[in-house]
């Protein structure tokens, strides 16, 4: 049987990826089939995947750089990547908002975070459609000041999926260098 090829990385998050160091290592939250992290792996970077479920990312596992972790992140349970820092923290498609603060504490110095996720008023064009999946108007906004961030870009709306959709690119501190 034929394996069907994994779905391309999120189009913000390529937009993004030149902006992290070349030499850093990433954290891909929620990495489900790992779109993210065949991305990064690909550029050079060390990725670590986390994921309740990571047979998605089976073909990766043995990979130089590729560090695979299952952890169910929504258990109560303590972060698992206490102390550890990252020069790009990913994360589409996901939202648990008590992982916020983590979240923004693996960002290493001038380290990024690319976060794009569903919206409230996407029950009205399909799933996810429980509020709490639902990012409310201007939180990843707040998420980014809460976390000692400087926003890079921001959008919330319509894609012509349809969905609704808050994406946002941030980085820890004020310097940006911007690679052609």
């Amino acid at each position: 049987m034929k394996r069907e090829s994994p779905p391309a990385a999120s189009a913000w998050v390529r937009r993004f990826a030149a902006l992290v160091a070349p030499d850093g290592a990433v954290l891909d939250v929620a990495a489900g089939g790992g779109r993210h992290s065949r991305l990064f792996l690909d550029r050079g970077h060390a990725v670590t995947a986390i994921d309740r479920d990571t047979s998605g990312l089976g073909d990766l596992v043995g990979r130089t750089g590729f560090e695979c972790l299952a952890v169910d992140l929504e258990n109560g349970a303590a972060w698992p990547l206490m102390g550890r820092r990252f020069a790009a923290v990913i994360v589409t498609n996901y939202l648990f908002r008590p992982l916020f603060p983590a979240l923004t504490g693996a960002i290493d110095e001038a380290g990024l975070l690319l976060y794009e996720t569903f919206a409230i008023g996407q029950a009205d064009h399909g799933r996810p459609r429980n509020p709490a999946f639902l990012l409310k108007p201007g939180e990843l906004l707040t998420l980014a000041s809460d976390g000692g961030l400087a926003v890079v870009a921001y959008e919330h709306g319509m894609t012509t999926g349809p969905s609704v959709v808050q994406r946002l690119a941030a980085v820890r501190g004020t310097a940006l260098q911007l690679i052609d």
